[in-house]
């Protein structure tokens, strides 16, 4: 068997230094050879806020760097296990938002004709509908996972059906996801009326609003929609908005009394064993970001996606 791929070590190469990859990973374009492909989607045409998520896919494997192969609290390797490698950026339409959607759709088309489960780093939330477009035509509709603090089940916005705000409406509408599957977590802030939430509710979605999590550890969350999903093929989406603005302040549509960090991890850990075929890391905003933190922050989560990807051994 061929050796597996290592992040570069911060021992043999000064972590400000080497490949601007995801971990400092090996890139790739042999897909065959691949357990997962982590792809940046670098877009921010689908915002209705702050712009800047175009950034994210670079600044987000830039703060990568500092994070090291064995994950110490939980004990997962996942590098030990699956072959992994960053495979680059979409090149998306940086004018035209619907040619954005089609490229990100067909590129996804391309990638699963491969056994390999794609891990993106957005970008705005609009990246995650033509990504769920491609897993459907290959898993059929999927359960899905949504880490938020809004819904994103808008009908439209400014007469555009297609954007960061309308993803999860358009997902149901087209059956790419499995209505009584769908967990949304962490939602909040003020809306134009109570439907803006308890509308997808009617279509079968389990809410978890943000102030119903505050103080709790969400390991028994996390557990509960781990089993209620069982062995169905499953796509997560992590929107780094979800976090309180005082871990995550560079995102495009901040919300305060939002999820702490730990809660974000223990949430994650708890998925596993998931049949996880996808997921994604969106809209983090390096403009806002002045510390580096939320992308940090996103990188991390990413990790943990990683560590509880099927397959993932631990020591």
């Amino acid at each position: 068997m061929a050796a597996r791929n290592q992040p570069v070590s911060g021992n043999d190469l000064a972590r400000f230094s080497g490949p601007n990859t995801f971990m400092r990973l090996p890139t790739s374009t042999q897909l065959q050879t691949l357990d997962v492909a982590v792809l940046g989607v670098p877009m921010d045409i689908g915002t209705s806020w702050r712009s800047g998520t175009r950034f994210g896919p670079k600044q987000v494997r830039g703060e990568s760097a500092m994070i090291r192969p064995y994950n110490l609290q939980t004990g997962a390797a996942p590098f030990d296990s699956l072959q992994v490698a960053d495979i680059g950026d979409l090149a998306i339409n940086t004018f035209s938002l619907s040619d954005s959607l089609r490229i990100i759709a067909e590129s996804y088309d391309s990638i699963l004709n491969h056994d390999v489960v794609p891990m993106a780093i957005g970008g705005d939330h609009s990246i995650t509908l033509p990504i769920l477009r491609a897993i459907a035509k290959k898993h059929g509709p999927v359960a899905l996972v949504h880490v938020d603090a809004h819904a994103d089940v808008n009908d439209e916005m400014f007469g555009e059906r297609e954007t960061h705000g309308t993803v999860f409406r358009r997902a149901y509408e087209e059956g790419l996801i499995a209505p009584a599957k769908t967990f949304q977590v962490g939602l909040r802030g003020t809306g134009y009326s109570a439907a803006d939430f308890t509308e997808a509710t009617g279509w079968g979605f389990q809410q978890f609003p943000c102030h119903e999590l505050w103080g709790r550890d969400l390991s028994m969350l996390g557990a509960e929609i781990r089993r209620e999903i069982g062995d169905m093929a499953s796509y997560v989406t992590y929107d780094i908005d979800s976090l309180d603005p005082a871990y995550a302040p560079g995102t495009g549509t901040p919300e305060i009394g939002g999820l702490t960090t730990p809660q974000a991890m223990q949430l994650i850990r708890a998925l596993r064993g998931l049949n996880i075929v996808g997921c994604d890391l969106v809209e983090v905003s390096p403009p806002y970001d002045t510390s580096g933190n939320t992308a940090l922050t996103g990188a991390n989560i990413l990790y943990e996606l990683l560590c509880v990807l099927p397959g993932v051994g631990y020591r």
